[in-house]
């Protein structure tokens, strides 16, 4: 959740005098990085994966699931046993970390040690999750459980939706009509983060959701929960005054977007330019990984017509002023700011040749000042050589699909990618298979130099149709037509492994098999014949999931078809390839609709619950239904053929007791 330090948080108004300051020795300290670390090399792969956790109380007498405000409770208890317990050296698992999160009922967990190139410790991610799992669930009541779900469905409505209960109308930071402050981690960074937002934003964070109409549903839609009426206490003026809208499920608190969790993935590159190129080449497949792992229809007690977070989160921190989301001429502001601190990436940043200017085709703001001194990269003072405590600030308050991570302070730790789009699954099992889906992927980007620019408005426009209901089955993506670099009609020959591999120049395909991924790729240099210079439109097409994970045939096989031509370099076992296969064929199945997404099952599930009225309404028992389902689920105790593979067994056979250091 980014800096927390010790100190005491400005509000806005004393905040914004020390903005410029900030900004000015943030720059500072992030060109003395760039000066010490610039030609840092030959680091090798390290990465990781970050896990949030919801705590729900199941309350089997009121058929009630609430959210548990427990987090600093279980984390002191977390860790004097963290500090105890001795590696599971079955599975060789160090001991995981578990760290605070926004909402007050979450955590977040990260493997005790990155995991590396070597194939056994790919393969050990799914145990991983289920040991960080099974260790939270060790430390909470018993009536409560550790889920991996994006967004709790009944957080804002009408009712007892936490434990305890605190009434919402003493949300002073937020000033909610719906989330009390209590859900919020005491943490003094979070309530004042909440409280600057809407002081320099003006006005309430208002966040619009179009509403899944069904057949009672009352048409128009005006939210009985609101209060519209000046006789009724609080009345909100900011919703009666257009922040609500009709048809929309109306949010106005930054816990809406902030209370969700997600699946993070972040890798150390060998240098800066392996960092940049592969940032950039993420860039067009975070909405696709949004799409295919969407799992949040369900808000403030309402069924969506969205299944994703991502707007959401965007409108909880967006504390850009009117004028600068243009709906009043610029005269307190400098700039008319396109996005909201939480959004997707602006700009490719990679000085590859395959990098075309055309591609970064949105027209943005910029600090002309700031923009010159990064250029000329004029003397720093001394001061910002042993902090970056002002870059960090700057760094850990934009959210984007992608975070490029300069190396630390002091530390071993290299360049690195973070990867921020995908939504977190209910099962450790579908966690484990993105995750390894995506580390495969990056290597086969760097392996084959591949190419998947696509404009950033295209990505924009990606990511947009990402969240709709459905998307993955029914949607259409841009996505670029040849991913070889230069494009070309695409040759085999058979290594000495017996592998095909692409002859033309630009592949470095290994001709030994490996017991690792590698990290450290050579830079290409560009086709001797000249970057073809054809006009970026034709490069791009619409393509549906289905082919872009598995394929159009000859000419695209496929992000699926790209990783197993990179596994056909990797000396593994048949168990191993039997793992990697499974996790493979999830994604594969996700693609092509014979899996359901999660957003899908659940929409079903509640439609298909005995008490649904088919109003569009997620009751209190609707959701304790859900909220057990989902816990069956992970743990194999309830088959769902549709959503999961027929031989996934869960965690159930994973219950055994931590053990102690002797």
């Amino acid at each position: 959740m980014g800096l927390l330090s010790l100190g005491t948080p400005l509000p806005w108004d004393e905040a914004k005098k020390y903005a410029d300051h900030v900004r000015y020795h943030g720059i500072s300290q992030f060109l003395n990085i760039w000066d010490r670390l610039k030609d840092r090399t030959g680091d090798e792969l390290m990465w990781g994966d970050e896990i949030e956790y919801m705590i729900v109380n199941l309350d089997a007498q009121s058929k009630n699931a609430k959210l548990s405000l427990c987090q600093t409770e279980i984390l002191n208890r977390l860790r004097p046993t963290t500090d105890q317990l001795d590696t599971n050296t079955d599975e060789c698992i160090a001991i995981p970390t578990f760290h605070p999160e926004y909402g007050r009922y979450m955590l977040e967990s990260i493997p005790g040690s990155p995991y590396t190139g070597a194939i056994t410790s790919l393969l050990s991610v799914e145990s991983n999750m289920r040991y960080r799992r099974r260790l939270a669930r060790e430390h909470l009541k018993d009536n409560e459980i550790p889920i991996t779900f994006t967004s709790f469905p009944r957080l804002g409505a009408p009712g007892v939706f936490t434990e305890p209960y605190y009434d919402p109308s003493d949300a002073v930071s937020s000033q909610s009509l719906f989330v009390p402050e209590e859900i919020t981690n005491p943490h003094v960074r979070f309530p004042t983060l909440t409280a600057n937002i809407r002081r320099r934003r003006g006005s309430k964070v208002a966040i619009n959701l179009p509403l899944y109409f069904d057949e009672n549903t009352p048409r128009p839609f005006i939210d009985p929960t609101i209060p519209w009426d000046r006789n009724l206490y609080p009345e909100d003026p900011e919703a009666k005054n257009g922040a609500a809208l009709p048809d929309h499920i109306y949010m106005d608190a930054m816990g809406f977007g902030m209370g969700c969790c997600c699946l993070q993935l972040t890798f150390q590159s060998c240098n800066v330019d392996e960092a940049r190129r592969m940032y950039d080449a993420l860039i067009p497949i975070g909405p696709i990984m949004l799409a295919l792992t969407a799992a949040s229809p369900l808000w403030r007690g309402y069924i969506a017509d969205v299944d994703c977070r991502w707007n959401v989160i965007a409108g909880s921190v967006d504390d850009r002023t009117e004028e600068e989301r243009g709906l009043k001429p610029l005269k307190e502001n400098k700039f008319r700011i396109p996005k909201s601190r939480y959004d997707s990436v602006d700009l490719y940043i990679s000085e590859h040749w395959m990098n075309r200017p055309e591609y970064n085709d949105n027209p943005l703001p910029f600090d002309p000042a700031i923009y010159d001194r990064l250029r000329k990269h004029e003397l720093i003072d001394q001061d910002d050589t042993t902090s970056t405590d002002h870059f960090e600030n700057i760094q850990s308050t934009n959210w984007q699909t992608l975070r490029f991570k300069p190396p630390p302070l002091n530390s071993s730790i290299g360049w690195r990618v973070e990867f921020r789009s995908m939504e977190v699954q209910m099962t450790d099992f579908e966690n484990a298979a993105f995750a390894v889906f995506i580390v495969l992927l990056s290597r086969a980007i760097m392996s084959m130099n591949l190419n998947f620019y696509v404009p950033i408005s295209k990505v924009d426009e990606n990511m947009s149709r990402a969240q709709k209901r459905n998307a993955a089955r029914d949607t259409k993506f841009f996505f670029r037509k040849d991913v070889f670099s230069p494009p070309s009609s695409r040759t085999t020959s058979v290594t000495s492994s017996g592998a095909a591999s692409p002859i033309d120049g630009s592949h470095t395909l290994p001709h030994h098999k490996e017991r690792k991924l590698r990290n450290c790729f050579p830079a290409f240099p560009p086709p001797e014949e000249g970057w073809p210079n054809e006009c970026v439109q034709n490069e791009y097409e619409e393509l549906t999931m289905d082919e872009i994970i598995n394929g159009t045939g000859a000419q695209f096989p496929g992000l699926l078809g790209l990783v197993r031509e990179y596994l056909t370099t990797l000396d593994m076992e048949e168990d191993e390839i039997r793992k990697i296969e499974a996790y493979l064929d999830l994604v594969k199945r996700r693609a092509n609709g014979t899996l359901k997404t999660p957003a899908t099952w659940i929409r079903e599930f509640v439609r298909s619950h005995p008490a649904y009225k088919f109003d569009s309404v997620v009751s209190q028992e609707i959701n304790y239904d859900l909220m057990v389902a989902v816990d069956e689920i992970e743990r194999g105790i309830r088959r769902v053929p549709d959503l999961l593979p027929t031989d996934y067994t869960g965690g159930a056979h994973d219950q055994g007791t931590l053990t102690k250091k002797s």
